[in-house]
């Protein structure tokens, strides 16, 4: 239940937020989404303090809903103020503080709620989005829009999204790549328990050294990520994340010897941070920033939908199949969406003149 209220408002409103951030003021739209989410925070703790733990579904779902507005709207505002030579190594730092948060967000809520007890520890999350939205605040204001603009129906303006896309062959094939990749990742997302007990025969709580190596990996490739942002493209740090997430993937399906499930999903981690900054550099890099919250809202749900719909067969694959082909099949995904990103590597232009921006 927590699952379909964190994923559906995904599908539901992506689109509007996409929109939403193309016609709005990005840096308001943050501002208002962290209240936001400060105050479903604190309806949660009101709940927790009334005796009824329901509306955990509910901060849950208005949570997810503001993150589909104000991620789109984060685009918008990189795009508005970065400078495009600046674009990769911003977006690189912008990840490396994500994943160190990441993997220290957790810490801490158990640090505070062993120490003080869950109202404190949901008080302090609430408290958090508000230190968000004071530091959102000091932004440079948001230009004027254009009131024509905001005329627009909200279904000629995603139509508008649409087209765009279908014209810009890039954003076409990283719309494809993500659907590829996001089946690879739906195979394996709920698997990680059976690699530890039928794979590699050891007790369940050998897992969390599988996150942990992971999360690691993450710190490491965020820093190195910022540090070779300056020597390699873009387009060559999404290659090197789908060809070694392919592989580690491969390896962990069919290893037996824990040091090496261990290094592959290190690796995987060490990666994921360069291909994300890959996949937002490319897309802002091609994308007019009239356009930003659009394409963002559009093919964001793609990586997502598609995990989706493997993640909810995986299970009965995994009783017809192996844990070890599910793993193989990821990998197999994973090759096919850096097959479908060739094309990036022409010498010639891709669509118009987009291959100045790769």
């Amino acid at each position: 239940m927590i699952s379909v209220a964190e994923f559906a408002p995904i599908f539901i409103f992506s689109f509007i937020g996409g929109v939403w951030a193309d016609q709005w003021n990005p840096k308001k739209t943050m501002v208002l989404c962290d209240v936001g989410s400060a105050i479903s925070v604190a309806f949660v703790l009101l709940a927790l303090l009334l005796g009824t733990w329901k509306v955990v579904f509910l901060a849950t779902l208005v949570s997810s809903i503001l993150s589909q507005f104000s991620q789109p709207s984060g685009m918008k505002l990189f795009k508005q103020h970065v400078p495009e030579d600046q674009l990769q190594t911003g977006m690189s730092l912008f990840q490396s503080v994500m994943a160190v948060f990441t993997l220290i967000g957790p810490v801490l809520g158990t640090l505070f709620y062993y120490q003080f007890g869950v109202e404190i520890a949901i008080g302090m999350v609430s408290i958090c989005f508000l230190l968000s939205a004071a530091v959102l605040s000091m932004l440079p204001a948001d230009a004027k829009h254009d009131k024509m603009k905001l005329s627009n129906s909200m279904r000629t303006e995603m139509a508008q999204g649409l087209n765009y896309i279908k014209d810009k062959r890039i954003l076409l094939l990283l719309g494809t790549c993500f659907c590829f990749t996001g089946l690879g990742v739906g195979f394996i997302q709920p698997l990680g328990i059976f690699l530890i007990t039928e794979r590699l025969g050891l007790p369940k709580d050998y897992l969390q050294w599988l996150m942990s190596l992971n999360g690691t990996g993450m710190i490491v490739g965020g820093a190195l990520t910022v540090m070779l942002s300056k020597v390699m493209s873009a387009r060559s740090l999404l290659a090197v994340g789908l060809a070694v997430n392919g592989v580690c993937m491969s390896v962990s399906g069919l290893s037996m010897l824990l040091w090496l499930t261990l290094s592959a999903q290190f690796l995987i981690g060490m990666v994921t941070p360069g291909f994300q900054v890959a996949v937002q550099t490319l897309i802002l890099k091609n994308t007019e920033q009239a356009y930003v919250g659009r394409v963002n809202g559009i093919l964001s749900p793609l990586f997502m939908g598609s995990m989706l719909i493997t993640m909810s067969m995986s299970g009965w694959l995994k009783e017809q199949l192996s844990v070890m082909v599910m793993y193989l099949l990821a990998g197999v995904f994973f090759a096919l969406g850096l097959l479908i990103i060739t094309p990036l590597f022409r010498k010639e232009p891709i669509a118009e003149a987009a291959g100045d921006f790769l």
